[in-house]
């Protein structure tokens, strides 16, 4: 069902009431705080059936001075009535694409895990942080409990972890990390205790967060060599090697490597064991970025196809909120060697991270982030994990790719219709959709080039018409093409079958 603003009615002496009406500020209102709260669960309860609604529309699309005249975004000056805050509630919701649909192949994360999101309630409710065992001890708890069995499915035995607020940050924690080890006066002395240029290697097809870790820390972009990667979007081993010894040449000291396993818009994984090999040739960490493969990891078919060797990283950035479908946000960031974190981020602030507690505290996590706050992303991961367990992750993950060689078939099936780009290594699919008056003709740039010019123009329209939302980007080879990713555990043959079906409706005329 669509959420309708005005279907959720308070009674009428609780509807002309404020929040200061409410708990905690009329200690006497329970009954009234219910009320409004209930009617609150309705519009998520009414929200999640029309996620799950395939008749229900992916978006209703409005362009933004549109969207403004729709929605009342003004702050006032006087706190509206709660009858107003439902409304608000329900108009949010009417507008907000559903990225939990069936039909939303948008986004890397993409879906709505209901235990997950029960789990997200929960910890929103306890409204705790993150820092000491003294305020969230259940929490930090289940934390390491998890963080521990993520690395030994890693293939660590020991080491330690974090939740950082996105794999981004997770990469930036993995470089800290590293250039701590190899300089530890560096978090004293700054730039002036380097003997030379440092720099770092990632791929060209690799995030561009670990790009802006050399920015954010003081390498300069320049010094973030980007190694070239082959047609598949993989790392050019060899050519890895070749710039690390050019620059060795130039007196520069490599010390960081940033391997992917997942690439944002191929699906790309790189050659692990290869880049460790070269990396304990030349001193350099290793970092494995898994922000968007890591799911694979659970899967007993697939670790080893395409992440063979990850157990030599010296660290790994792992975001359960894509492949394994936890609610945003939630990433993590691991390390081979125990007490890294600690000793590269701790400041020691007196008035959280007393050493004379009355409890052991090597469970204070504070001092081993950058961020002092930090949010509970951890509960609607273990609560996931528990509804699952590991052989029901396991599961998820083959049905994904299996969901994703499916689509690659239908796309061949319909070669006149559709052309594959490549193989996929993950469940990004790449393609392009062949309107009629391009059928038939050799595929050559030329044609590339007319492909390119519809991608945009099928997005459009199925944007307006709200059915469907796929993403499409260009990169260094080639113009713009369709990518899909099949990350939602709600996906089915049927809804591979519709997104085909459905860009033919839209392009067929172009």
């Amino acid at each position: 069902m669509s959420i309708n603003p005005n279907q959720y009615k308070l009674s009428d002496r609780t509807a002309r009431l404020t929040a200061q009406d409410l708990l905690p500020t009329t200690v006497s209102a329970g009954t009234e705080t219910r009320e409004f709260l209930q009617k609150v669960i309705d519009i998520l309860l009414d929200y999640v059936k029309a996620v799950n609604d395939r008749n229900e529309k992916v978006l209703d699309f409005h362009h933004p001075e549109d969207m403004k005249r729709l929605l009342d975004l003004e702050v006032p000056d006087r706190g509206v009535t709660l009858q107003q805050l439902i409304e608000d509630c329900a108009v949010t919701l009417k507008y907000q694409v559903k990225t939990g649909h069936p039909h939303f192949f948008n986004q890397l994360s993409c879906g709505l895990d209901l235990i997950s999101m029960a789990g997200e309630w929960l910890t929103a409710t306890a409204n705790t942080n993150m820092f000491t065992y003294e305020i969230a001890p259940v929490f930090i708890l289940m934390e390491n409990v998890v963080l521990t069995k993520m690395r030994e499915i890693i293939g660590w035995n020991g080491g330690d972890s974090i939740l950082a607020p996105g794999g981004s940050i997770s990469n930036l924690y993995a470089f800290l990390a590293a250039r701590h080890k190899m300089f530890p006066n560096f978090k004293e002395k700054g730039s002036s205790s380097l003997p030379s240029q440092l720099v770092m290697f990632t791929s060209d097809q690799s995030h561009y967060s670990v790009k802006s870790c050399a920015s954010v820390c003081g390498l300069g972009t320049d010094n973030c060599v980007m190694v070239p990667s082959d047609d598949r979007g993989k790392m050019i081993t060899k050519e890895l090697e070749r710039l690390i010894m050019e620059r060795k040449k130039m007196g520069h000291i490599p010390f960081f490597v940033s391997a992917t396993s997942g690439t944002t818009v191929l699906g790309a994984f790189d050659n692990l064991n290869e880049i460790a090999d070269i990396c304990q040739r030349h001193n350099c960490w290793m970092h494995v970025d898994a922000a968007w493969g890591g799911g694979l990891l659970l899967s007993r078919k697939y670790r080893y196809l395409r992440m063979a060797g990850v157990e030599r990283a010296d660290s790994v950035t792992w975001n359960p909120h894509k492949l394994m479908g936890a609610l945003l946000q939630c990433s993590t960031i691991h390390f081979k060697e125990d007490g890294l974190l600690l000793s590269c981020n701790q400041m020691s602030a007196e008035y959280l991270f007393m050493t004379d507690k009355q409890y052991d505290i090597q469970y204070d996590t504070g001092d081993k982030v950058i961020q002092c706050g930090r949010h509970n992303d951890i509960f609607k991961l273990w609560l996931q994990w528990r509804s699952k367990g590991t052989e029901g992750f396991e599961q998820q993950q083959d049905r994904l790719m299996e969901l994703a060689q499916y689509q690659v078939r239908r796309i061949k099936e319909q070669s006149d219709k559709f052309h594959l780009i490549l193989e996929p290594e993950c469940v990004n699919v790449s393609f392009w959709y062949i309107p009629k008056r391009l059928r038939g003709i050799p595929h050559d740039r030329q044609k590339e080039m007319e492909l390119g010019k519809i991608c945009p123009i099928i997005k459009g329209r199925m944007m307006q018409k709200g059915s469907l939302m796929v993403g499409y980007q260009p990169d260094d080879r080639r113009p713009n093409f369709f990518r899909s990713i099949i990350s939602s555990a709600a996906v089915t043959e049927k809804d591979v079958d519709f997104m085909l079906d459905e860009i033919h409706r839209l392009g067929d005329d172009l």
